[in-house]
């Protein structure tokens, strides 16, 4: 064989070990059974319509204070979870800027609640003021455990996640990812009757 020959022979037979000892130790590094093994989260659900909603404080990116849940107070608020490095929450945000225009004069409380943190406080507030957002953007603090004081309390562990609550403190609303607009505009108008 020449020096051409074997150097192809070689290469050939390389690529070949390499192929039978991925599908080897892929075969191996199969993660755990799905279900309910060691290791397995399983998804946490959602406030269910007709739960209360927690109340809060938190401080928008301006920073002033925002209040839910004082006694007395019943205007229906909409909710969203966000960040603004995800692009379905980005993609979403124009909704609630719809329901701002379209109910918040008429008693709708219009939110969005940023999980990116106090550091990112400048980006939040320059991306919402560059898309022209005119609803209350809020910053989530990070409680002592390291979780989310408000998301948590709502069951965020996607997002978006939004919520929408009625008068009296309830869920009136809920959904994850791409909501309908056409459904949640119907539970706004039921919540503000």
């Amino acid at each position: 064989m020449t020096g051409r020959g074997t150097g192809t022979v070689l290469l050939l037979a390389a690529g070949i070990l390499l192929a039978v000892c991925g599908t080897v130790l892929a075969q191996e590094k199969e993660g755990p059974p799905a279900g309910n093994g060691p290791g397995v989260i399983e998804k946490v659900p959602l406030l269910a319509v007709g739960n209360a909603a927690p109340g809060f404080h938190l401080t928008d990116v301006t920073g002033a204070p925002y209040s839910y849940g004082e006694k007395g107070r019943r205007r229906p608020l909409l909710i969203a979870f966000f960040s603004v490095f995800c692009e379905p929450c980005r993609a979403r945000l124009p909704v609630l800027q719809g329901m701002q225009d379209k109910y918040g004069g008429g008693g709708l409380d219009v939110v969005a609640v940023s999980l990116d943190g106090e550091v990112l406080n400048t980006t939040v507030a320059g991306f919402a003021q560059q898309e022209g957002y005119t609803f209350r953007v809020l910053l989530d603090e990070v409680s002592g455990k390291r979780l989310f004081r408000v998301a948590d309390a709502y069951r965020v562990t996607e997002i978006p996640t939004l919520y929408l609550v009625n008068r009296a403190g309830r869920v009136a609303f809920a959904g994850t990812g791409r909501v309908e607009e056409e459904s949640l505009e119907k539970a706004v108008r039921a919540a503000l009757r």
